[in-house]
């Protein structure tokens, strides 16, 4: 079926918007056309949007959807439902929360068979590097495997907290770096730095402090400053691809940004936590805000929005990862609270109100940190991350001045809570299409609607 889109607004230049028609046959658009214009086709269904808004559909780059593993705190089908009930078209999940770890092409294979019959939008995985794969033979080798299977890019960690996925050393990081950059797949890093951090909470431990501001002093900004620095000067002797995931601390972006000028390439992302959240906040919230890297102050939450809207930071994701609530996230201490929050569903909805409606960053900028530039990076950009012809018919139907109030009980995924409880937000998504079909619905009386587990595709990087 040819179905014509009409009486729509896309974004322009900037914060303007433009009336078009979409035509959409095959999953794909066909035409991407000035309002007016069009004649109907035979055959060919027209749907009125009634001047609404369409957005690119959102690509979150950096989710934990644990799914196989660890599904008492997220699995492939809530996730994925969340996912689309917030816009989210494709998410892209981490090799380190699954078992086994996405660590060669036989664990890939195990993955994939486990969630392709639950996933609502499309997917992409990453693959992963750790000190435990690369203690077996021939790690190079199965990273080799994953790059020719299409995963969107390698995941390593210069800090870990899980057994299965063990940190590696700044050395073992230019060896990964040596061989992805013959691979020419970029490799993610979370990037604090091991004995910092070990030392300041043995130090923490030996005083007997258990707060949230013990935590947050135990992982400071340094911590996030030496680790990017040690991943610059690997990016600089390798030429590899380097990634900082999750970024929080604004010294470190300007490493980064510096980096940048010297034409290495380096980029970044950061989430809405740390856009949103102090660590004021957290002492407030407690552990329902607990994340690593964990939020810094007001002046790195004010220096990553600059960078977002210049361009230094590349887009934003929301590193979903979810504990199971409340048991795993109130625990009586804050060293074994799960760290780790829910996010996919909320973050179009909280940058376009405190972004472009905060007047933070433009609308031509949210589609970029939403879309095109985290389809670029994981390379499926050919057909994901833009509305123009020749892409997958993914796009939101998004309202922009609906006004609502955040409330766990109302989301989506598994386990529902939200440090962002009570904030209102102005922008709501109504519906969400992942090529042509729509997985998300959401009728004026609230009531809601998504499509069938099993349809979201498995996207492999560099593959039509």
């Amino acid at each position: 079926m040819r179905t014509r889109y009409v009486n729509l607004r896309i974004p322009s230049e900037d914060n303007s918007t433009q009336y078009a028609e979409l035509v959409v046959e095959g999953g794909r658009f066909e035409e991407v056309l000035p309002a007016g214009g069009a004649t109907a086709a035979g055959g060919e269904e027209w749907v009125d949007l009634e001047g609404a808004l369409v957005l690119p559909g959102v690509i979150d780059c950096h989710v934990h959807f644990d799914d196989p593993g660890f599904t008492h705190r997220e699995d492939f089908e809530t996730g994925t439902r969340a996912a689309a009930a917030g816009g989210v078209t494709c998410v892209a999940d981490m090799p380190c929360t699954s078992l086994p770890p996405i660590t060669d092409v036989d664990a890939l294979s195990n993955k994939l068979q486990v969630i392709r019959s639950k996933a609502v939008v499309d997917y992409v995985l990453w693959g992963g590097a750790s000190a435990n794969s690369l203690g077996q033979p021939g790690w190079q080798e199965k990273l080799t495997g994953l790059a020719d299977a299409g995963v969107g890019a390698i995941k390593v960690y210069l800090l870990s907290g899980m057994e299965s996925f063990r940190d590696v050393t700044g050395d073992a990081l230019r060896e990964i770096l040596t061989h992805t950059c013959r691979l020419g797949i970029p490799v993610g890093v979370h990037a604090e730095d091991r004995s910092m951090v070990q030392r300041l909470t043995q130090l923490a431990h030996d005083n007997h402090e258990d707060s949230p501001a013990a935590y947050a002093a135990s992982r400071p900004a340094q911590a996030e400053v030496a680790a990017v620095a040690t991943c610059i000067e690997a990016c600089r002797a390798t030429g590899a691809r380097v990634h900082i995931v999750h970024l929080a601390s604004g010294e470190a972006l300007d490493l980064i940004a510096a980096a940048r000028q010297e034409n290495l390439p380096i980029s970044a992302e950061t989430c809405p936590h740390y856009l949103e959240f102090t660590i004021e906040d957290f002492e407030h919230l407690g552990s329902i805000l607990k994340t690593a890297p964990v939020v810094k102050t007001a002046g790195d939450r004010d220096r990553l929005w600059k960078g977002l809207a210049a361009g230094e930071l590349s887009f934003v994701a929301t590193d979903h990862a979810a504990g199971q609530w409340p048991e795993e996230k109130q625990t009586a201490s804050v060293w074994s609270d799960y760290g780790g929050i829910p996010g996919v569903e909320l973050m179009l909805p909280y940058l376009f109100s405190e972004g472009v409606r905060g007047r933070r960053i433009s609308l031509e900028r949210l589609t970029q940190i939403t879309a095109s530039e985290p389809a670029r990076f994981l390379g499926i950009d050919h057909r994901k991350g833009h509305l123009r012809a020749g892409s997958d018919a993914d796009f939101v139907v998004f309202d922009e001045r609906q006004r609502w109030t955040v409330r766990a009980e109302d989301l989506h995924s598994l386990n529902r809570y939200t440090p962002l409880e009570g904030r209102e937000l102005t922008g709501c998504v109504r519906s969400t299409f992942v090529r042509g079909h729509r997985v998300f619905d959401r009728a004026k009386t609230g009531d809601v609607e998504f499509g069938d587990p099993g349809f979201g595709a498995w996207v492999r990087r560099g593959v039509a």
